[in-house]
Protein backbone atom coordinates (compact mmCIF):
# COMPACT_ATOMS: atom_id res chain seq x y z
CA UNK A 1 0.00 0.00 0.00
CA UNK A 2 1.81 3.18 -0.69
CA UNK A 3 1.68 6.50 0.95
CA UNK A 4 -0.76 9.59 -0.21
CA UNK A 5 -1.92 12.46 1.58
CA UNK A 6 -5.30 11.44 1.25
CA UNK A 7 -4.30 8.11 3.04
CA UNK A 8 -1.44 7.77 5.32
CA UNK A 9 -0.28 4.39 6.36
CA UNK A 10 -0.42 4.30 10.14
CA UNK A 11 1.45 2.79 12.16
CA UNK A 12 -0.23 1.40 14.75
CA UNK A 13 1.17 1.33 18.16
CA UNK A 14 1.15 -2.56 19.67
CA UNK A 15 1.15 -2.77 23.20
CA UNK A 16 1.71 -5.57 25.67
CA UNK A 17 0.57 -5.07 28.67
CA UNK A 18 1.04 -7.37 31.41
CA UNK A 19 -0.65 -8.08 34.82
CA UNK A 20 -1.19 -10.54 37.51
CA UNK A 21 -2.69 -14.30 36.80
CA UNK A 22 -1.69 -16.59 38.43
CA UNK A 23 -0.30 -14.46 40.83
CA UNK A 24 -3.97 -13.16 41.76
CA UNK A 25 -6.76 -11.90 40.48
CA UNK A 26 -7.31 -8.85 42.50
CA UNK A 27 -7.01 -6.42 40.25
CA UNK A 28 -8.66 -7.72 37.36
CA UNK A 29 -10.90 -5.36 36.69
CA UNK A 30 -8.10 -2.37 36.88
CA UNK A 31 -7.12 -4.29 34.18
CA UNK A 32 -10.04 -4.09 31.83
CA UNK A 33 -9.79 -0.22 32.81
CA UNK A 34 -6.53 -0.21 31.47
CA UNK A 35 -7.19 -2.27 28.68
CA UNK A 36 -9.89 -0.08 27.82
CA UNK A 37 -7.68 3.16 28.13
CA UNK A 38 -4.78 1.86 26.00
CA UNK A 39 -7.19 0.87 23.22
CA UNK A 40 -7.71 4.45 22.48
CA UNK A 41 -3.92 4.69 21.59
CA UNK A 42 -2.87 1.49 20.08
CA UNK A 43 -3.94 -2.27 19.25
CA UNK A 44 -3.29 -3.88 22.88
CA UNK A 45 -1.65 -7.32 22.64
CA UNK A 46 -3.22 -8.48 25.47
CA UNK A 47 -6.68 -7.85 26.13
CA UNK A 48 -7.50 -11.08 27.60
CA UNK A 49 -5.33 -10.06 30.83
CA UNK A 50 -8.56 -8.04 31.91
CA UNK A 51 -11.21 -10.26 31.42
CA UNK A 52 -12.95 -11.31 34.53
CA UNK A 53 -13.79 -14.87 34.27
CA UNK A 54 -9.94 -15.41 33.70
CA UNK A 55 -8.78 -16.75 37.56
CA UNK A 56 -6.10 -17.38 39.27
CA UNK A 57 -5.86 -20.79 37.42
CA UNK A 58 -4.74 -18.69 34.04
CA UNK A 59 -5.73 -20.18 30.85
CA UNK A 60 -7.02 -23.46 31.78
CA UNK A 61 -7.51 -24.64 27.94
CA UNK A 62 -3.90 -23.88 26.37
CA UNK A 63 -0.98 -25.81 27.50
CA UNK A 64 1.86 -23.84 29.35
CA UNK A 65 4.40 -24.13 26.61
CA UNK A 66 1.18 -22.74 24.61
CA UNK A 67 1.17 -19.68 26.42
CA UNK A 68 5.02 -19.02 26.98
CA UNK A 69 5.71 -19.24 23.35
CA UNK A 70 2.78 -17.24 22.67
CA UNK A 71 3.82 -14.33 24.85
CA UNK A 72 7.05 -14.34 24.25
CA UNK A 73 6.19 -13.67 20.43
CA UNK A 74 3.54 -10.98 21.39
CA UNK A 75 6.35 -9.23 23.54
CA UNK A 76 8.62 -9.55 20.18
CA UNK A 77 6.18 -7.83 18.43
CA UNK A 78 4.88 -4.90 20.53
CA UNK A 79 6.43 -1.69 20.78
CA UNK A 80 5.73 -1.02 24.69
CA UNK A 81 5.44 -3.26 27.48
CA UNK A 82 3.34 -1.86 30.30
CA UNK A 83 3.10 -3.58 33.37
CA UNK A 84 0.80 -3.19 36.09
CA UNK A 85 3.01 -4.75 39.16
CA UNK A 86 1.09 -4.08 41.98
CA UNK A 87 0.07 -7.54 42.78
CA UNK A 88 3.53 -9.57 42.62
CA UNK A 89 3.53 -12.17 39.94
CA UNK A 90 5.99 -14.57 38.72
CA UNK A 91 5.35 -14.25 35.25
CA UNK A 92 5.14 -10.17 35.00
CA UNK A 93 8.47 -10.44 36.53
CA UNK A 94 9.39 -12.82 33.70
CA UNK A 95 7.88 -10.43 31.05
CA UNK A 96 9.54 -7.58 32.16
CA UNK A 97 12.92 -9.45 32.34
CA UNK A 98 12.24 -11.03 28.99
CA UNK A 99 11.54 -7.32 27.18
CA UNK A 100 14.52 -5.93 28.53
CA UNK A 101 16.36 -8.48 27.73
CA UNK A 102 15.05 -7.95 24.02
CA UNK A 103 15.35 -4.20 24.26
CA UNK A 104 11.93 -3.22 24.45
CA UNK A 105 10.71 0.06 26.19
CA UNK A 106 9.01 -0.86 29.55
CA UNK A 107 6.72 0.92 31.93
CA UNK A 108 5.60 0.07 35.03
CA UNK A 109 2.39 1.06 36.65
CA UNK A 110 2.44 0.75 40.79
CA UNK A 111 -0.72 1.80 42.97
CA UNK A 112 1.56 3.59 46.00
CA UNK A 113 -1.98 3.74 48.24
CA UNK A 114 -2.21 0.00 48.62
CA UNK A 115 0.64 0.23 51.39
CA UNK A 116 3.27 -2.55 49.74
CA UNK A 117 6.59 -2.21 48.93
CA UNK A 118 7.84 -2.58 44.87
CA UNK A 119 10.58 -4.94 44.73
CA UNK A 120 13.89 -4.04 44.58
CA UNK A 121 14.25 -5.34 41.20
CA UNK A 122 11.92 -3.55 39.56
CA UNK A 123 12.02 0.06 41.55
CA UNK A 124 15.76 -0.08 41.58
CA UNK A 125 16.13 -0.98 37.77
CA UNK A 126 17.77 1.90 35.83
CA UNK A 127 15.88 -0.05 32.62
CA UNK A 128 12.20 0.29 33.82
CA UNK A 129 10.15 3.68 33.76
CA UNK A 130 8.24 3.33 37.03
CA UNK A 131 5.09 5.51 37.36
CA UNK A 132 3.32 5.67 41.26
CA UNK A 133 -0.73 6.38 40.83
CA UNK A 134 -3.12 6.46 43.86
CA UNK A 135 -6.29 6.61 41.64
CA UNK A 136 -7.48 5.82 37.87
CA UNK A 137 -7.69 9.93 37.36
CA UNK A 138 -3.91 10.02 37.84
CA UNK A 139 -3.18 6.31 35.86
CA UNK A 140 -5.06 7.50 32.65
CA UNK A 141 -3.09 10.87 32.53
CA UNK A 142 0.11 8.39 33.16
CA UNK A 143 -1.20 6.23 30.27
CA UNK A 144 -1.61 9.43 27.81
CA UNK A 145 1.84 10.63 29.07
CA UNK A 146 3.66 7.15 28.24
CA UNK A 147 2.08 6.59 24.71
CA UNK A 148 2.81 10.24 23.85
CA UNK A 149 6.48 9.88 24.44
Amino acid sequence: MRQSKYYPIMNILKIYFAGSIRGGRDDDALYLEIIHELKKYGEVLTEHVGDDSLNSAGEQDLPDHIIHDRDIRWIKTSDIVIAEVTTPSLGVGYEIATAQNIGKRIYCLFNSSKRTRLSAMIRGSNKLKVFDYQNFDELKKILKDIVNQ
